[in-house]
């Protein structure tokens, strides 16, 4: 007899269990991420021999790597400055330093001037075009974390007084205690030496993960206000901050490839890391540039 002709049916259906064996009724959508990460990539220039009679444009690239040497040994660099250069001269000079990662602008204001900021492929390595209210155009190289000019504008523009906090319009919800929040820690970083100030961590307030209403997103944008200093930071992603117009406070937002948000911040600090270079960027910047200079040497 055949065990199996007399075998009764098995009450639950075997379904197989695993990766890939379950049908899902509904698609996830995930956020994109970043793709893209910059990444240096060394200029590409000139054969030696064709970048003879350009003194001028050696003298501001060898200026420049006594700058960034400075830096480096923790002393104050001297801007260097590219009045009087040639158009070929200052080709030359625009062709090795290239387009970094950050770039930045200071808006202009009654009475005062304007600036555009552009970090070159050496990191730590900033142009700086400044446009004075008169019309006077100043064209440097400045060697550091961050062109000064960041920071005294975000200084002046905290000058001015702001409205009150607790006069919060209907709707609003959330916005009152993060805004608490952010002056106590404005107080408590004020108290330090400005020399301090660039040695603490940023307090971080992640608004992304907050339950704000749209009239609690106002109230915090009319309280903080909107400064001049607009940076864009490309390393992943992209990334622009903004200064507000209250004392060492700034908008720091991320955005994926689709430009679309994915982390709204507003941070406490004298200017956001992610827009700074740090002291091994410098160093790593001033031994690419020596052998730049070294190529261009043998013209």
């Amino acid at each position: 007899m055949n065990p199996s002709s007399t075998r009764a049916p098995f009450p639950i259906p075997v379904v197989a269990a695993g990766p890939g064996s379950q049908i899902e009724e509904e698609t996830l959508d995930y956020i994109s991420m970043p793709q893209g990460m910059a990444t240096y990539q060394s200029p590409i220039l000139p054969e030696p021999e064709e970048m003879r009679g350009r003194d001028g444009a050696l003298r501001v690239l060898r200026d420049t790597e006594a700058a960034l040497q400075a830096a480096v040994a923790g002393q104050a660099a001297a801007p260097v400055s590219l009045a009087g250069l040639s158009e070929a001269e200052l080709a030359l000079v625009n062709q090795v330093l290239g387009e970094g990662e950050v770039a930045a602008r200071v808006l202009p204001a009654p009475g005062l001037g304007e600036a555009r900021i552009q970090e070159s492929v050496f990191a730590g390595v900033w142009r700086v075009v400044q446009t004075e209210a008169d019309g006077t155009v100043q064209d440097t190289i400045e060697v550091g974390d961050a062109p000064a000019l960041l920071r005294a504008a975000a200084r002046a523009d905290a000058l001015g007084s702001r409205p009150d906090l607790l006069s919060a319009p209907a709707g609003v919800m959330n916005a009152q205690p993060i805004l608490a929040e952010l002056e106590d820690q404005r107080q408590r970083f004020g108290l330090h030496a400005e020399a301090e100030r660039a040695q603490l961590p940023a307090h971080v307030v992640n608004l992304s993960l907050l339950p704000l209403s749209p009239e609690d997103i106002g109230f915090l944008d009319h309280v903080l206000g909107t400064g001049r200093v607009l940076i864009l930071s490309r390393g992943y992603g992209n990334c622009r901050i903004t200064n507000c117009q209250v004392p060492h406070t700034w908008r720091v937002v991320y955005y994926n490839s689709q430009d679309t948000v994915i982390l709204n911040s507003v941070e406490v600090t004298e200017l956001p890391e992610v827009a700074c270079a740090a002291a091994e960027d410098l160093a790593d910047s001033l031994e690419r540039l020596t052998e730049v200079l070294a190529w261009v040497a043998q013209g």
